[in-house]
């Protein structure tokens, strides 16, 4: 499990040097020497990405219901759609801030 842990890391810290044109063997010596910052890294990124997939979940179920309560009284559609916006906006504030946690705890040594 340790040595498919290793690959993993360096496979996923391996993705953005070939997209960058680094040198991949020095990522890769640091990646096996110190095999807990990959680990950490890696699920800082999986903790921002499952933020972000949340808040979209989040996002899209307060505009559904938003919708939903305009078409049944349209006379208040305003005050629906102002508290759908400061709604949202809540949400979106809570999954920058998990985001950007994440990658303080990813990044910082």
């Amino acid at each position: 499990m340790k040595k498919f842990t290793m690959l993993a890391g360096a496979a996923l810290m391996a993705l953005p040097v070939m997209a960058f044109g680094a040198d991949p063997v020095v990522v890769t010596d640091a990646v096996v020497s110190n095999p807990g910052v990959s680990v950490g890294s890696g699920l800082a990124a999986v903790g921002a990405g499952l933020a972000v997939m949340g808040a979209g979940r989040g996002i899209g179920q307060i505009g559904g219901s938003a919708l939903e309560s305009i078409a049944r009284q349209p006379e208040v559609a305003p005050r629906i759609a102002a508290n759908m916006i400061i709604a949202a906006a809540l949400v979106e504030g809570a999954a920058l801030f998990a985001i950007v946690v994440g990658f303080l705890i990813g990044f910082v040594k």
